[in-house]
């Protein structure tokens, strides 16, 4: 049954993707193509997922809401996982003042909701999909910093690092060799759950309105556009809900089967 369900999350996932990231390429109506005769309109042979307040395909336009939203998540998860783990792997290796000031950061970003830092730092940089990014990878920083470095000192006193270290090994060698392929698996896992909270937390933004700016396409700029709309044309809002929806629970998903998969206490326990 789990393998059943890690195929299937794959093979949805997958879809999702690849549709998002082809979406260019795909034989669609342009996404940006206005027609006000053919506005809010429901399914129909032309317009598979129907038309929005100006007349735009839907189902072309959530497809480039999803690259976008799909793109600021995976790079911004990238840069709060490389700066994390940096973070956390060198405080915990070097300790004393490295080890104070490294974690001591980490606690200021815990300090605030993320929802709430991310809008003071887009509203204070401005609006755009560097900013986006800027903002929710230095959110998610401070859980790849705590992870890392847990995993790290419970590695420092094993014998292969002691070992390296007595052989003239120098740090960034024991921490590039010895360390990160250790600490690797909760990490990868920890990497596919960010990559759901960060398309939720840039949908969140997005719907506020202080996210990806018209006319470009976001899932959150999308519901938050369609809402108003609701009772003209539910298909509106419908769609990209769904695509986020599907998007969050197999990323959840996936995140669960890789921590079954990686972590060895729990194949012990069966």
């Amino acid at each position: 049954m789990r393998q059943k369900t890690l195929s299937i999350t794959l093979f949805i996932l997958s879809c999702i993707v690849v549709l998002a990231l082809l979406q260019p390429w795909l034989p669609l109506p342009d996404p940006d193509a206005q027609n006000v005769r053919a506005r809010l309109k429901g399914p129909s042979a032309e317009h598979l997922f129907g038309t929005d307040e100006f007349g735009r395909d839907l189902l072309s336009r959530t497809l480039r809401g999803t690259r976008t939203s799909l793109i600021i998540a995976l790079s911004a998860t990238a840069m709060a996982a490389v700066l994390g783990t940096a973070i956390g792997t060198t405080g915990a290796y070097f300790r004393g003042a490295t080890e104070l000031v490294a974690m001591r950061l980490v606690d200021l970003l815990l300090m605030f909701p993320p929802i709430v830092l991310a809008i003071v730092v887009v509203g204070l940089l401005g609006s755009s999909k560097l900013h986006l990014i800027l903002a929710i990878g230095t959110l998610y920083v401070a859980p790849f910093a705590r992870l890392s470095y847990s995993s790290t000192k419970s590695l420092q006193e094993m014998e292969f690092v002691q070992a390296a270290h007595a052989l003239g090994a120098s740090a960034p060698r024991i921490i590039v060799r010895h360390v990160l392929p250790n600490i690797l698996s909760p990490l990868v896992v920890q990497l596919s759950l960010s990559i759901a909270a960060a398309v939720l937390l840039e949908s969140g933004l997005s719907f506020l309105g202080i996210g990806v700016s018209p006319p470009d396409a976001s899932l959150g700029l999308m519901i938050g556009r369609g809402r108003g709309y609701l009772y003209q044309n539910p298909w509106y809002v419908f769609w990209p809900a769904a695509v986020l929806s599907i998007i969050t629970l197999c990323a959840n998903v996936l995140g669960d089967s890789l921590r079954d998969r990686l972590d060895p206490r729990l194949h012990r326990s069966r």
